[in-house]
């Protein structure tokens, strides 16, 4: 047992819910009230004995020095043209945020548009939606503090840089879509809803969709959609290409949605003026994907998984949007997942496929017919612009030791070239020190599954080496190649870093999401345990220096193989993780998960996620203890709650923390003025891997190569 003595917080063994006849205590349900005092009380105490048990690693000022150098490098997003400007975002190095700069031509010399970093003196407050009206004179922001979801939307005028005087509040999960008239924009909000702090764990309801006209005041503005009858329904919003048009999307999970559209030039002629009236082009059922690629009058084309486990391109007449008069652009391909499509020049499209997690790029006509393949390594495209009145496009492609490449293409005939435009420099980082490998596993049922393993190229595989196991396997999300900073770091000073594409994810397509979630929830574990399996066997690692890593989804997945499976790691680390399976959909935007996992609600799928909830799991193994657990959440996540990760320590410090089989530190760390992750400061993120890295130097005798 290690000589840590952990917090002993209060329970309430009366706190006992009946799911279907099962009683299940919860008795610290009141951890679910971030701001209680007991809650705060402790989170204190828990984040003084994980701070100081981190920082009395000797080599902690070590790592967090060489992750800093090694962080310091530009970083570059793609550019794209908006009206007669360029735009990119660039990160000096160790800037908190990346800043929006301007260029009247891709020759001038770039100019601060919008550096967000001005915004607070600590870099918590972070750029997101970004949307320009279409004659390019006005852009229209979403600005977030703390990490949290809740964000506020402002308007800057382009050539004088000056901000409008209006803010619209209480936004959330919201997209940005301009009428081409460029007086207004349509979003949406929660404008019922009293606090907007972004530590509030309390459901989301009743989503209204509202157009506001820039330079009025958010009271002002006009509800144009809503759905009474429904109050966990999401509404996003599309203007199309023309301008004529407005496509409605109504989802209620993280999978599938509804669409609708309505003329504007019909309904909208002397402005928006009141609510719209939809027309129905998928009203009956949640059972596929929709997204808006582009138009040529009324023939539309959206990207689906409709009837195509690897998606495809569909055309839609509006004149006649009936199902049955569909038209395959590009039909289902067995081979291939169609990742993305954009419209582009006029009448042209670009395509991505993935095939086995790497990506292909190609330019075709309206049609589908191909006009030209991109040539790309092995890799990812982690950044594209482009316009369907613009005669040229962006791409950024990136590795696992390729930080990334940014191509221009002149499209405007059949004769294309792509001329290296921008290639990003990492110092103290040499590629050619570093190799990547593509090996296919079996997991238990005999799937072969895909895994990516980065290492140096004078790695021997002789059972020694530390690796980092990194999983996620949820909600449709594929794991691409793509530089991390990191895990590079990782690799350059530690072992190896190993990523496998395990069922629940994207990589392909629907079945393979399908295989890894709900009734199959498992397979997701399973495929990531039988990761593990495979690379002690191979000599990769061993099982007391392998370590497992993942967040939000992933973090469940660490908890729950943690959970089943403590034999066969050295440490696990989750972070912001969905812990508590049986309550998550009561919180915040959590019923939107439902779709991935299931609901205690319903008596089959209590019996699945009873069976793999990650809080209510945590037993004493019958030898041995748990591995080395380090869980990272922060008080301002408003999307997964702090509560899961909260219970889930509270618990099994209870049941392990005093076991002498445990041998190991179960530790977590909370911080503040932090979310979910998106918009977090690169100083926070340099923080946080130096604490775990450090965390691992000290619990699996982790030794950092100088």
């Amino acid at each position: 047992m290690t000589d840590m003595v952990y917090p002993t917080p209060a329970k309430d063994d009366s706190v006992v819910d009946d799911y279907h006849g099962t009683k299940v205590c919860d008795p610290y349900r009141y951890m679910e009230d971030p701001d209680g005092e007991a809650t705060k009380a402790f989170v204190d105490e828990e984040n003084k004995i994980s701070t100081a048990y981190i920082e009395s690693c000797e080599d902690r000022e070590s790592i967090k020095k060489g992750l800093k150098e090694l962080w310091d490098y530009p970083k570059y997003g793609c550019p794209f043209k908006k009206g007669d400007k360029y735009y990119m975002s660039k990160n000096s190095g160790l800037q908190n945020q990346s800043v929006l700069y301007i260029q009247d031509s891709l020759e001038e010399e770039p100019r601060v548009f919008l550096d967000p970093n001005l915004l607070s003196s600590d870099g918590t407050i972070s750029l997101g939606t970004k949307a320009w009206s279409h004659d390019g004179k006005t852009l229209a922001y979403s600005l977030s503090e703390s990490g949290s979801d809740w964000n506020t939307i402002k308007f800057k005028k382009v050539e004088s840089g000056e901000d409008y005087s209006e803010s619209l509040t209480k936004v959330k999960f919201s997209s940005i879509a301009w009428t081409h008239d460029n007086k207004g924009i349509f979003y949406s909000c929660y404008m019922s809803n009293e606090g907007v702090t972004g530590t509030e764990a309390e459901s989301l309801k009743n989503q209204r969709m509202y157009y506001h006209a820039v330079g009025t005041s958010q009271d002002q503005d006009v509800l144009c959609v809503e759905f009474p009858e429904h109050p966990d329904w999401l509404i996003g919003s599309t203007v199309s290409d023309c301008g004529r048009y407005l496509f409605v999307t109504v989802s209620q999970d993280c999978k599938y949605n509804l669409l609708y559209f309505c003329d504007l030039e019909e309904q909208a002629k002397e402005g928006v003026k009141g609510k719209l009236k939809l027309n129905s082009i998928v009203d009956d059922k949640f059972d596929a994907d929709y997204d808006y690629i582009g138009n040529q009058g009324t023939n539309v084309i959206f990207h689906t998984n409709k009837n195509a486990k690897n998606f495809k391109l569909i055309s839609v007449d509006l004149n006649n949007p009936a199902e049955s008069a569909w038209v395959d652009v590009l039909p289902d391909d067995k081979h291939m997942v169609l990742h993305w499509a954009a419209a582009v020049a006029g009448d042209k499209l670009v395509t991505c496929y993935m095939k086995d997690v790497k990506d292909t790029l190609q330019l075709r006509k309206w049609n589908g017919e191909i006009l030209n393949e991109f040539n790309l390594e092995i890799g990812s495209i982690i950044g594209f612009s482009g316009d369907i009145r613009y005669n040229e496009i962006f791409y950024q492609f990136s590795s696992q030791i390729t930080p990334g490449t940014i191509y221009r293409a002149d499209i405007s005939n059949n004769d294309v070239k792509s001329n290296l435009h921008m290639r990003t420099v990492v110092g103290n980082f040499n590629a050619d020190e570093f190799k990547v490998e593509q090996v296919f596993y079996p997991s238990k049922d005999g799937t072969k599954v895909p895994m990516f393993i980065t290492m140096r190229k004078d790695f021997v595989p002789d059972g020694t080496s530390p690796c980092l196991l990194y999983g996620y396997g949820g909600f449709s999300i594929s794991l691409t190649p793509s530089f991390n900073i990191a895990r590079t770091y990782f690799v350059k000073h530690f072992g190896i870093v190993a990523i496998p594409n395990i069922r629940g994810g994207g990589e392909y397509g629907e079945e393979w999401s399908n295989q890894g979630k709900l009734a199959n929830l498992q397979n997701c574990l399973t495929d990531f345990q039988s990761a593990a399996e495979f690379l002690i066997k191979e000599k990769y690692t061993t099982n007391s220096k392998l370590i497992m890593h993942g967040g939000s989804h992933g973090g469940m997945l660490v908890g729950a193989c943690t959970n089943q499976r403590p034999d066969l790691y050295g440490a696990s680390i989750a972070a912001v993780g969905v812990m508590d399976l049986l309550r998550f959909q009561k919180h915040t935007i959590g019923y939107a998960w439902v779709s991935n996992y299931g609901c205690s609600d319903k008596p089959e799928e209590f019996k699945n996620l009873y069976k793999i909830s990650p809080l209510h799991n945590i037993r004493a193994p019958a030898t041995g203890g748990y591995p080395a657990v380090l869980l990272l959440t922060a008080d301002h996540d408003d999307r997964v709650v702090p509560s899961h990760s909260l219970k889930y320590i509270a618990t099994l410090q209870e049941v392990m923390g005093k076991n002498p089989n445990q041998k190991k530190p179960l530790l977590i760390l909370v911080d503040t003025k932090a979310g979910h992750g998106g918009g977090k400061p690169s100083s926070k993120i340099i923080e946080e891997y130096t604490n775990m890295y450090s965390f691992l130097v000290k619990a699996i005798d982790m030794k950092l190569r100088k």
